[in-house]
């Protein structure tokens, strides 16, 4: 089962998800896929804030900026214990796939591969909770380069909204589910 939540900004959405998927893991081997690259103060603030928020909940944490389809060989794989996973979150991961080393990569390619390896990964994950972030909802207008990074997540968010069996957007906290069911 895929579940891809969204929401704005400070929306309450990655604490949700991690309700969502603690509720739903049972004996399963639960894993936090970890997506972010820390470049300042107030991104390991932000780091740091996620790992309490997830400390005491039996997470695994997979750090994986990049190249995605590649959390699968980190997976333990043992046939008698399922598992399942939490992506948070996909913003990041389209940033450090478009802006890696120095360049700017093409926002299909970027696409394919996130989209390609999330694809990969539902083949072996019972469940999968991806948390990503509304787009376009600010009304203000970007440079070229940030408007392609908003684009490019906002087409992957719609490929993803499509494969999921569920979509919720958390608003203030509240979930609101926008799809139930292929």
């Amino acid at each position: 089962m895929l579940v891809l939540i969204t929401g704005g900004s400070g929306s309450g959405k990655s604490a949700y998800a991690e309700d969502y998927i603690t509720k739903l893991s049972k004996d399963y081997r639960k894993y936090y896929i970890a997506t972010m690259q820390v470049y300042d103060e107030e991104g390991q603030e932000r780091v740091c804030r996620h790992q309490k928020m997830r400390q005491g909940k039996g997470f695994i944490t997979i750090e994986q900026s990049t190249d995605i389809h590649q959390v699968a060989d980190k997976m333990e794989k043992n046939t008698t214990v399922e598992n399942i996973a939490l992506l948070e979150c996909i913003s990041n991961l389209v940033a450090n796939e478009m802006f890696c080393a120095g360049q700017i990569r093409n926002c299909a390619l970027v696409k394919k591969s996130i989209i390609g390896g999330i694809e990969e990964l539902l083949k072996t994950i019972k469940d999968f909770i991806i948390v990503t972030n509304n787009v376009f909802e600010d009304g203000i207008t970007y440079d070229e380069t940030t408007t392609n990074y908003i684009r490019a997540m906002g087409e992957i968010n719609q490929e993803l909204a499509k494969i999921a069996d569920k979509v919720i957007e958390v608003v203030v906290g509240i979930p609101i589910i926008v799809k139930e069911g292929r």
